[in-house]
């Protein structure tokens, strides 16, 4: 078994680090700079770094920042928003980011997927899924895009099974539903999708407690959890977190 990993997000707004609730009701939680170098120092496995407004706003990801992040830190490092083109993919990785993830750009043209897993190999292209319960859809659940702005009428596990075919090489999955909740991870979601995929699933959206770990990995059986609150406001910290799962018999890098 390969051991899991957890992962801090930075969700970034003008080049500060925010977080909500369902993804509304942003508030600041800090300097993107000196999180992503807290956590790279405190034992996190991955970092993810998202411009979350740049789809929206029609722009390209704060590359500036990217490049600042990656000199600060010494682990692996994904960013996504904003990415419509190979040019923006060449611009991020040549800043120091590891990984890309796409997720409206590669809705509207799926064959993005085809060509920057061609370029760039499956281990760098992670496609960004945020999905919401709706019962219309087969599996219970529908892709939505633009920050969770704009419902797609696509299937939510349809959609990561044509992504993977296409080579996404990961699959970043964040349950709308249960963003800044604290109320626990989306367990039959990530189940659903962890036991159908056949490339890793990283679970996000809702963790509150120590708990809600062990059980997305135990119950939901996502090969990496990803948080920002509970992180960004010192209410868990990594270190302690891992000690916990290890506590727990959970094999954690």
């Amino acid at each position: 078994m390969l051991a899991k990993r957890i992962i801090p997000c930075l969700d970034v707004k003008d080049g500060r680090t925010v977080k909500g609730v369902n993804f509304v009701s942003l508030r600041d939680a800090g300097s993107a700079l000196e999180l992503a170098a807290l956590y790279s120092d405190n034992g996190a496995d991955e970092l993810v770094f998202l411009d979350i407004t740049a789809t929206v706003e029609g722009r390209g990801t704060l590359i500036s920042l990217v490049r600042d992040v990656s000199r600060t830190i010494s682990i692996p490092f994904t960013v996504g928003g904003g990415i419509r083109s190979v040019e923006d993919v060449d611009a991020i990785l040549g800043a120091g980011a590891d990984k890309i993830s796409v997720n409206s750009a590669a809705i509207r043209n799926p064959g993005v997927i085809d060509t920057l897993s061609g370029l760039f190999g499956s281990q760098c292209v992670v496609l960004a899924l945020d999905a919401r319960a709706n019962s219309a859809m087969p599996s219970g659940f529908e892709a939505v895009i633009d920050g969770g702005r704009t419902p797609t009428g696509l299937d939510a596990l349809s959609w990561s099974r044509e992504a993977e075919d296409r080579g996404a090489g990961e699959v970043l999955l964040t349950s709308m539903d249960k963003d800044g909740t604290k109320d626990g991870f989306d367990i039959p979601l990530t189940r659903l999708l962890s036991t159908s995929l056949g490339i890793p699933v990283i679970a996000s959206g809702g963790a509150g407690r120590m708990e809600d770990f062990r059980d997305v990995f135990e119950e939901g059986m996502a090969d990496a959890a990803l948080a920002a609150s509970v992180f960004h406001f010192q209410e868990i910290p990594i270190p302690g977190l891992k000690e916990y799962l290890r506590g727990q018999k959970i094999a954690i890098r």
